[in-house]
């Protein structure tokens, strides 16, 4: 049956068809002829500041070791209970209050607990060694996971695109035009840090701009940046000839920089159609202050630049410890509300429940971000089959982060190289069959088509007694 309706697909003629239709079928013909290894595979990374509480991440049914059973108080990172390895099918046990938006895809939800992060400094932030997993707080001293994954795919203009809210302007309020940032999150490698838009209008007009341009508009800026291209190049090699060494070596970035920008356009152009098809309403919620509205709006954005493949990775910050939850009656900071655990929040709320209701915010978006992939034939699936959403913290579970139970929240399928549908829990930090966030980012490389060796990032040398090389087993299918 489904080659037939390939075969059929593949030989109907555009000849003849309006350019709407004529687009349409070329996009149906595409997946009707991709399979599983050819289908592209897309990430988004959603790094949330101060910790994703993993008390309330536990599903019904299974025994929370981060809570004292005497009491019911709340165990901190190295005080959880003992406990051999979990690994249960979430089908047969309900989700917390904090995952029920993604109960409808708990088939394609996996909740991963007590791998260790250790070793990297920063109280309320890994910084850079977040997704490098490097002792690189404020500097770039390696690639990060998703530019790698980035670099791997590269197939639509941008290799990996970043968004967050600007931490530096909130002392002074936060203004609609706020742009760049660097939350030192990502970067391409030693000393190459990736700037994050801060401005949801600038990140659509960055993005979208064919949506709002004209063909020709479009072939006028190529043209433009054809001709600065060719009036440096004269230029550049005689200043070229001229330095030596470091000099040398920055000059040469400087006007790779321009060469890399034309690139950019180029491959927006071509993809303008499919630009122009899919790109987001550009509202006045854009210039919102409010921190749920530029959450919402980072979110729309992302899902549509993934769709119209402007890029298959992104990385999204969506609050800093300066950040207050107005909307949520919180006049507390995120920084502040993590200090709190079991004490009383502005709005009568205890720490740990305001963090939950904060990451509920996310996880709404998450779910909103997956449904609308999940409506989106691809291949024998959806768009969302091959894509993950990764949600975590850069400062693994808890404020003031010692990184021994680091949670993740993974959501998607990657082409059925991941088994989905799982809660995994891993033995305690230093006991057997503990393992480390190096394990998963190998998983997920692996698992995108990279080629990976046994581990990635700085080793801990405390658990040099144990085996923790290689992708999570329990993860791969």
């Amino acid at each position: 049956m489904l080659y037939s309706r390939r075969r059929v697909i593949q030989d109907l003629s555009l000849g003849g068809l309006s350019l709407g239709m004529a687009s349409c079928l070329r996009s149906i013909q595409a997946h009707a002829s991709a399979t599983e290894s050819t289908l592209p595979k897309r990430f988004v990374f959603v790094v949330k500041s101060s910790g994703v509480d993993k008390f309330n991440l536990v599903p019904d049914g299974i025994e929370n070791r981060f809570v004292n059973p005497e009491d019911g108080k709340k165990l901190g990172n190295r005080g959880r209970i003992q406990g051999p390895m979990v690994n249960v099918d979430l089908a047969d046990h309900g989700l917390p209050e904090k995952l029920m938006a993604l109960d409808s895809l708990k088939d394609r939800l996996t909740i991963i607990q007590s791998l260790s992060g250790v070793g990297f400094r920063g109280d309320h932030t890994k910084g850079f060694g977040t997704l490098s997993l490097h002792d690189s707080e404020k500097v770039a001293i390696a690639p990060t996971v998703d530019c790698l994954l980035g670099q791997h795919f590269s197939q639509g203009p941008y290799p990996m695109y970043g968004m967050a809210m600007n931490g530096r302007l909130l002392e002074t309020g936060w203004k609609p035009e706020d742009t760049y940032c660097y939350p030192n999150l990502s970067a391409y490698g030693a000393a190459k840090p990736v700037a994050f838009q801060g401005s949801p209008r600038k990140a659509f007009l960055e993005l979208f701009g064919a949506a709002v341009a004209t063909p020709e508009e479009i072939e006028k800026k190529l043209a433009l940046n054809g001709s600065l291209m060719d009036f440096l190049t004269e230029d550049a090699k005689r200043v070229d000839r001229q330095l030596s060494g470091d000099d040398k070596e920055r000059f040469s970035l400087y006007m790779n920089s321009f060469e890399s920008l034309r690139r950019i356009e180029e491959k927006k152009a071509a993809l303008a159609d499919r630009i122009q098809e899919h790109a987001p309403e550009l509202t006045d919620r854009y210039d919102s202050l409010a921190p749920s509205a530029r959450i919402e709006s980072h979110f729309d954005i992302a899902a549509a630049a993934l769709i119209a493949g402007l890029t298959n990775v992104i990385t999204l910050r969506p609050d800093t410890l300066g950040v207050k939850y107005t909307e949520l009656g919180l006049t507390n900071s995120v920084h502040s509300i993590g200090h709190l655990q079991d004490n009383t929040a502005s709005n009568g709320w205890t720490g740990h429940q305001a963090r939950m209701e904060i990451e509920k915010l996310h996880l709404d978006q998450i779910a909103r971000m997956a449904k609308k992939f999940d409506s989106i034939p691809e291949g024998d699936g959806t768009m969302l089959d091959n894509t993950v959403i990764v949600y975590m913290s850069c400062s693994s579970g808890d404020h003031h982060c010692t990184g021994y139970d680091w949670p993740f929240v993974l959501l998607g399928g990657l082409g059925k190289k991941l088994k989905m549908g799982r809660y995994l829990e891993y033995p305690k930090y230093g006991e057997e069959g503990h393992r480390t966030v190096s394990s998963l980012y190998l998983s997920l490389m692996q698992a995108a088509g990279m080629s990976t060796g046994d581990s990635f990032g700085q080793a801990d040398a405390n658990l040099r007694h144990l085996d923790v090389n290689g992708p999570l087993s329990e993860l791969m299918a």
